[in-house]
């Protein structure tokens, strides 16, 4: 594994932490609407993560035999709808209140989505730690050569 193939991974993790943050605050700004253009309530939404595989024939070849790769880094296969219950809350002024006074709210919890957005950020950070660590150990090295 070479210096770049550290960068290319922490630079695939850094883009899906970034996709990421933005479901995480299309959540939060989302968390009141009660009416989208399917016609019911927001819901909430959740990226998926998978592993990126090589698809050169050593990474194949290792495949083959067993060994494990050594990966590619991360990318968002999917972004999802959580398909929990709505909340309901009694609310008989509300323009899109039931014949019983109840309005149906989005599934979004704002605390929930704080405490992602705070595991999405240390992520983030983490990776771009790893690509200054990495930079910095290939400054050091062309320094050997002066």
């Amino acid at each position: 594994m070479g210096f770049f193939n550290s960068i290319n991974i922490s630079t695939s993790a850094l883009t899906a932490e970034r996709l990421r943050m933005d479901l995480i605050s299309k959540n939060i700004a989302n968390a009141n609407t009660t009416r989208t253009a399917s016609g019911g309530p927001y819901r909430r939404q959740i990226p998926v993560f998978r592993e990126l595989e090589g698809n050169s024939f050593s990474d194949i070849l290792k495949k083959a035999s067993g060994q494990s790769g050594s990966g590619k880094g991360v990318e968002v296969e999917a972004i999802r709808e959580d398909m929990s219950p709505f909340k309901r809350e009694y609310n008989p002024t509300h323009p899109d209140a039931d014949k019983d006074g109840y309005v149906l709210l989005p599934n979004v919890e704002t605390v929930t989505e704080m405490i992602n957005l705070i595991s999405a950020t240390r992520a983030y950070d983490a990776n771009i730690t790893v690509i200054n660590g990495t930079k910095g150990m290939a400054m050091k090295a062309l320094e050997i050569g002066k």
